[in-house]
């Protein structure tokens, strides 16, 4: 008898779409978020750079940053096909025109079988998604919108800095579900403040808006971010490891086995972060948060059976 799927990867998911491995490959254009005009810092935990690490400069026209990613992967890992990933910042925060012709740039490479485009919910309407459906029927390609919820604590998130509610959230899933293209939800499940009780509800949330993937992070703090100065203050405190284990094996267990799962922790250069992970490395933590969930028998989707009139069946 083989072993039970822990969860829905999102490997998994891809090939189903692209009969294949598909690779991801970070774009970065000249485009900022509204959080950071007129001064503003930006959410709490967000670096000066955003989180396109590895991505390379915005100068780059969009073309020649995917091939030069797309060359090394290609060696690398034998690669066919790519999404072309709009990492950092909030994408859609850009004059139409200039979204217009960036996303297209991208669409005409060789071998770009998806758009994927991450900004903040609140930025998110219907005249940049009609830009992304008609690229879409020009080019065949599919879309993918990445949105920032972190959290459905709409305490949380103002403490975050988010400019934003879970009001917010939900009207994109349904304006970028009204169009069918596909929506990936960010999450942090171990902000300060946050408790088991909200890793929870974020995941049922998730699973009531039926997104189409959702992608883990495990807080890390950044260098020269207001979360980082709280932190070396002493103003805040983060869960422990084993805390975080909790929350990310009940977020899963109560979470849609339908909904694909990026990853399960943050990754950051340890050059530009004062903490992350508990001092041990992502995919060391991914084979513990295995094991453990094997050793208490739970998988994604386990208590998945609280929608569709859950009362009415008792």
């Amino acid at each position: 008898m083989s072993e039970k799927k822990l969860y829905f990867p999102y490997s998994e998911y891809l090939k189903k779409i692209y009969g294949e491995k598909v690779y991801k490959l970070p774009v970065n254009i000249p485009v900022t978020c509204p959080n950071r005009v007129n001064g503003g810092r930006g959410c709490t935990f967000c670096a000066e750079a955003g989180t396109g690490f590895e991505a390379l400069s915005p100068a780059v026209p969009v073309r020649e940053q995917l091939r030069q990613t797309r060359e090394k992967i290609e060696k690398k890992y034998n690669a066919h096909k790519f999404i072309a990933y709009f990492q950092n910042y909030t994408n859609t925060f850009l004059p139409l025109e200039d979204f217009s012709a960036y996303v297209e740039e991208a669409a005409v490479e060789r071998d770009i079988v998806e758009i994927d485009i991450s900004t903040r919910p609140d930025c998110v309407s219907g005249e940049y998604l009609e830009v992304l459906d008609r690229l879409r029927a020009k080019r065949g390609t599919g879309i993918c919108l990445e949105l920032g919820l972190q959290t459905v604590n709409y305490h949380t998130l103002k403490r975050m800095n988010r400019g934003h509610s879970l009001a917010e959230f939900i009207d994109a899933v349904l304006q970028a579900k009204a169009y069918g293209f596909q929506v990936c939800a960010h999450v942090i499940l171990n902000y300060p403040g946050d408790g088991m009780e909200d890793a929870v509800e974020t995941a049922r949330i998730l699973s009531a808006l039926r997104v189409d993937m959702v992608k883990i992070h495990s807080l890390y703090i950044a260098k020269n971010t207001v979360l980082c100065e709280a932190y070396e203050n002493g103003t805040i405190s983060l869960c422990s490891k084993e805390e975080y284990m909790d929350r990310l094996i009940a977020f899963l267990c109560w979470l849609s086995p339908d909904i694909a799962v990026e990853r399960l922790f943050g990754r950051v250069p340890e050059r530009d972060a004062v903490f992350c992970n508990w001092g041990t490395s992502w995919w060391k933590l991914r084979d513990e948060a295995e094991n453990e969930m094997r050793k208490r028998d739970a998988w994604q989707g386990k208590y998945f059976h609280y929608l569709g009139g859950a009362a009415l069946k008792k």
